[in-house]
């Protein structure tokens, strides 16, 4: 039997180590390279081409290479019999709460507007915005949003929550449902994405949910770049509904050199980068999962294709 690694222009060399170091007697395959298609049973991809998951007739499961899974569960050729996973570990959790904490901190903190006067030897002193004036709404409650969220608390921010269900997190003041969506953005100033991308979170991020965070507000986008609708964005930050903005994910990517992003000096603009998978600690959770696969057992991570995540 076989784990097979696939994406397009990504370079596998340290994970296949890692995953080799982890386990010498696991057959790991690199796609294109395939010597027996009817061995592999496991695959880990990461937006994959097109009409080749399906060209494996024994697939048992995939598992997305980062927290996102739309590539996997867009996948029409993908058999509904092959279950999916996303790859989550520790360090993944830790840098997206230090990345998300350092973007909240430049905000408050005028980093970005201090960067921007010294190419132009300009000395202006800002306002700090205090913490208990900066109130901080997160999108999404799984796994990455809930260490935020303790990681936010610890630090004596405000921190509110919207999900699906109520969470339960001491400290946390938690909003649930569609009718609850208005009262959770109407007490949030600091708006951090977390969510998954499903068919109703796609454009959430609009201007109608921008009008209704404490004026002006700020948002860190790290869910998916289709939760943004762009020219919504754009508006807000004309009209001054929000004062700002941090994104490190985009309906393009790269985000291309003519984007009106790029000419906008209150977008902080980071390439994707805000939660990277370590091939050591990735190799640990991608052989459990594919021996878990091989016994037929529940995976870590384990996607439910109905709900999108």
């Amino acid at each position: 039997m076989s784990l097979l690694l696939v994406a397009k222009n990504r370079d596998f060399t340290s994970l296949k180590k890692a995953l080799l170091e982890k386990d010498p007697n696991v057959d790991v395959e690199i796609w294109p390279r395939v010597e027996n298609k009817e061995r592999v049973q496991f695959a880990v991809c990461w937006n994959h081409p097109k009409h080749v998951l399906d060209s494996y007739p024994n697939l048992r499961a995939v598992s997305s290479l980062g927290a996102g899974v739309n590539h996997l569960l867009n996948d029409e050729d993908l058999s509904a019999d092959v279950n999916i996973c996303r790859l989550i570990t520790s360090s993944l959790k830790d840098q997206m709460a230090e990345y998300i904490m350092n973007a909240i901190t430049n905000f408050r903190l005028h980093t970005i507007t201090y960067a921007d006067q010294r190419k132009i030897a300009k000395w202006e002193p800002q306002s700090s915005i205090p913490k208990k004036y900066a109130a901080i709404g997160i999108m999404g409650m799984g796994e990455m949003g809930s260490d935020v969220a303790t990681l936010l608390l610890q630090q004596g921010y405000i921190v509110n929550s919207w999900s699906r269900s109520k969470k339960d997190l001491q400290g946390l003041q938690s909003f649930a449902g569609n009718e609850e969506l208005d009262d959770f953005l109407g007490q949030t100033k600091i708006l951090v994405n977390l969510l998954p991308l499903t068919d109703e979170t796609e454009g959430i991020l609009d201007l109608e949910v921008f009008k209704k965070l404490q004026k002006p507000g700020y948002l860190i986008n790290v869910g998916r770049g289709s939760h943004l609708v762009e020219e919504d964005l754009i508006y807000a930050l004309d009209t001054n509904h929000l004062e700002g903005a941090c994104l490190d994910v985009f309906e393009t990517e790269p985000l291309p050199e003519n984007h009106p992003f790029w000419n906008r000096e209150n977008i902080m603009i980071t390439p994707h980068i805000a939660a990277i998978t370590p091939a050591k600690e990735a190799a640990e959770v991608i052989i459990e999962n594919y021996k878990r696969a091989l016994s037929g057992m529940d995976l870590l991570y384990e996607v439910d294709r109905d709900k999108g995540y």
